[in-house]
């Protein structure tokens, strides 16, 4: 993917090499240690505490000192730059959509780390894989999740495979901005085990087709192949694809992201109509 030499977004904090673990907003007791149960490009799970979270939030946002416990390598610097210009690619993309459909666009930040960070929607490690938080409004990152994104579960390398998961997140913020995740929340509380992840697999493949609109309005910047390991990306983080790495077979009604053909599919339906209405996974699903 074509970055070097682009604007950077100003709502990245890089806070990889760091100690203090960021924001500390949650309160005492065991909700201050709640690590949160997600993977792999999660979102809603996150989405689902929310509410309870924020009871114990209020009043209890501090900001811990931080100090840097190491420096960044050369390699580390570049992509924090490129997932900079990545994610302000997605600010001008969705504040021109918007205001195509008469709506404002707030940005989202983003927070890169490592280990451990916490945030409005709970504590969190690094083996939850990149996830958005609707409280806050945050896309979280520790970068390393690339290195067994490819290693462990088969996914080409390359840039736009970061660039597709940052766009998936915002797709996440879409959704919030929109009220679509709300209304999911709502429906899940009213539905059985089974039929809530059906609706959380709606959720996560319409931010993937929010993920191909963005490439698509973007293709400017597209090198040969990026299509290609975007898709690879999506294949590789599939219901079905880690149920059988990780357990050797696979069960559907727990499914909560979709299969690897559905989430390919709607990345590609979003890229080939470019048009943000055509994102109907909830009725599609039915």
């Amino acid at each position: 993917m074509k970055w070097r030499g682009s604007e950077e977004s100003k709502n990245v904090t890089d806070r990889r090499g760091m100690s203090g673990g960021g924001k500390a907003v949650l309160g005492g007791g065991v909700i201050g240690i709640v690590i949160l149960l997600i993977n792999l490009f999660g979102g809603e799970s996150v989405q689902q505490l929310t509410p309870i979270l924020e009871q114990f939030n209020q009043g209890s946002s501090t900001t811990t000192e931080e100090t840097r416990t190491r420096t960044l390598t050369q390699q580390e610097v570049e992509m924090g730059q490129m997932v900079k210009v990545v994610f302000r690619y997605t600010e001008v993309t969705w504040s021109q959509i918007f205001k195509e459909h008469n709506k404002t666009y707030r940005e989202p930040k983003m927070e890169l780390f490592e280990n451990n960070i916490n945030t409005q929607c709970g504590a969190a490690t690094a083996d939850v894989g990149p996830f958005y938080c609707p409280a806050d409004e945050t896309v979280y990152m520790d970068l390393n999740f690339f290195k067994e994104l490819h290693s462990r579960f088969g996914a080409k390398e390359g840039d736009f495979a970061i660039a597709y998961v940052i766009a998936h997140e915002v797709g996440h913020h879409i959704q919030t901005l929109l009220g679509t995740s709300n209304e999911v929340r709502k429906l899940q509380s009213k539905t059985d085990t089974k039929g809530a992840n059906k609706l959380s697999v709606a959720l996560e493949l319409q931010a993937d087709f929010y993920a191909g609109v963005w490439a698509k309005h973007n293709q400017k910047y597209l090198d040969a192949g990026d299509i290609e390991i975007a898709l690879s990306a999506a294949q590789a983080v599939g219901d079905d694809a880690i149920q059988k790495r990780t357990q050797g077979q696979v069960t559907p009604d727990s499914f909560t992201h979709g299969t690897s053909a559905q989430r390919k599919e709607w990345f590609m339906k979003g890229y080939n109509t470019g048009d943000i209405t055509q994102g109907d996974t909830f009725n599609a699903l039915k």
